[in-house]
């Protein structure tokens, strides 16, 4: 067992302290330290599961829920969002309806210093000029995705719940974990002994015999934890165990639901299903369906509390500037100087966050402060273990989105609309031969260019570009 499975922070990693006006809990602190650590606090509920999908903002996915108190994207009076983001020569890029499911290849970009030119010290207004282009301003309704604005309204949503660093996959999938990246920003490969000085809430759940699975499609999210994952083989299992565990009501304490990534199965092509471009996002849904059905649908539904969001925003606009965070840890982000930034002082952008249990109380839209490592403090509440660092110490629960002390409202599942592959009966899946259609959106792209003399803003007769289809493409 790594040392890091202690409920006591390490020494050094320790000193960080929070931002000015921030709250300043330790490494290791118990959310209820009159009890033994292990002690469970929340015995309505016994099953815990996080199904993180990729790469997409609030608004980019439920910003135009319309959900009475959800803060998405303003609609001016014909129904349009009113949201644009300059180019660098002046024009004006707004936001666009997405014309079919499918997306670009490699844009949008979410690097860790595209993220902090998107987010221009708080402007929210460098999407367009940073390696993402006009495609970020785009979005898509409950039109294209039933099932999840579905979810969104049925259940309660977070509409400030952020990604935990403004960065791309494999550092926030950290925090998920760790509660910290241990000073990486990239999507780099993890060395065989990297491991946060604190380890994983993972090990903190085996070091007090509490069970826990992370299933797959194709790539674990632990191994990005390389002695996290080679000690725990047992419980890195395939995506199958998930529905039938679920089925014979038979999930572990913590489950982590990894969808596909690479679009691959056993040597062959299949959809992928994480959502990432350049996939058709009704995939994604679908497996999203798939899983919370499941979930609905088993005999421990009664006492179960999922947690639906994603792991960054893809490059994606969102309106919303990410707030300061506290540091986890005294470790700065391995880039150049000039390339700081706030650190990890600082959210990412928000994401689609959904919570789905018995519980969960209707009608509900919660403006608390959320990330990643809420998720970690969600089960150190539970199960009273110490924080791994000062982020998850001074982290919310995601309680507010829960009523524990009433009958719960959901005990007999609601009938959710079908996923959109379902409801077209495949239609949205035409774009894998025709392309993702014309970005940005006829239309959409207003000013002149500056020194152009009046020249119309549209490049070509529509002001966008035709997207052929990716040969071989079948997300």
């Amino acid at each position: 067992m790594a040392s890091g499975c202690h409920d006591a922070g390490r020494s050094g990693v320790g000193s960080r302290r929070a931002a000015p006006g921030l709250p300043t809990l330790e490494p290791g602190t118990l959310p209820h330290p009159e009890l033994p650590a292990g002690t469970d606090t929340l015995p309505l509920i016994d099953h815990i599961v996080v199904l993180m999908l990729e790469n997409h903002s609030y608004d980019n996915f439920l910003g135009t829920l319309g959900r009475t108190g959800a803060d998405g994207l303003t609609l001016a009076s014909d129904g349009r969002p009113t949201a644009s983001n300059p180019y660098a020569d002046g024009r004006a890029q707004h936001a666009f309806r997405m014309p079919t499911t499918c997306q670009l290849d490699g844009e949008p970009n979410q690097s860790w210093v595209n993220s902090h030119v998107q987010y221009d010290r708080g402007r929210n207004d460098g999407f367009v000029r940073s390696g993402s282009g006009p495609v970020a301003m785009g979005y898509w309704t409950g039109d294209e995705l039933p099932f999840l604005h579905g979810l969104a309204t049925t259940f309660p949503v977070g509409d400030r719940y952020f990604s935990s660093l403004l960065g791309p996959t494999f550092p926030n999938r950290r925090y998920l974990l760790a509660a910290t990246s241990f000073g990486q920003v990239r999507d780099d490969l993890p060395g065989a002994r990297s491991h946060p000085p604190n380890g994983t809430m993972l090990e903190r759940l085996t070091a007090h015999g509490i069970g826990w699975k992370n299933y797959f499609s194709d790539l674990p999210t632990a191994d990005l934890f390389p002695l996290l994952a080679a000690a725990n083989r047992d419980k890195v299992v395939p995506i199958a165990d998930f529905f039938s565990d679920a089925r014979a009501g038979s999930l572990p304490g913590f489950s982590l639901v990894d969808p596909r990534f690479s679009g691959f199965r056993g040597g062959t092509r299949a959809p992928a299903t994480s959502q990432e471009d350049p996939q058709n996002i009704a995939r994604g849904e679908e497996f999203t369906a798939q899983v919370v059905n499941a979930v609905m649908g088993g005999p421990a539904w009664p006492k179960t509390m999922l947690v639906y969001t994603y792991d960054e925003h893809g490059g994606w606009y969102d309106h919303v500037p990410p707030p300061a965070a506290v540091a986890p840890d005294s470790i700065g982000p391995e880039v150049p100087g000039d390339q700081r930034y706030d650190g990890f002082a600082r959210y990412g952008f928000r994401v689609p966050c959904v919570v789905v249990s018995p519980y969960a109380r209707p009608g509900y839209v919660s403006h608390v402060v959320h990330d990643h490592t809420s998720i970690l403090k969600l089960v150190e509440t539970k199960w009273n273990l110490g924080a791994l660092t000062y982020r998850d110490a001074n982290a919310s629960n995601l309680l507010d989105l829960v009523d524990l002390r009433s009958r719960p409202a959901f005990l007999s599942p609601p009938t959710l609309p079908a996923p959109g592959v379902t409801a077209t009966r495949g239609a949205d899946l035409a774009c894998a031969r025709t392309g993702p259609g014309q970005i940005p959106a006829p239309g959409s792209v207003t000013g002149s260019p500056a020194g152009t003399g009046g020249r119309p803003a549209d490049v070509g007769p529509s002001g966008g570009r035709l997207v052929p289809p990716r040969d071989g493409t079948i997300s």
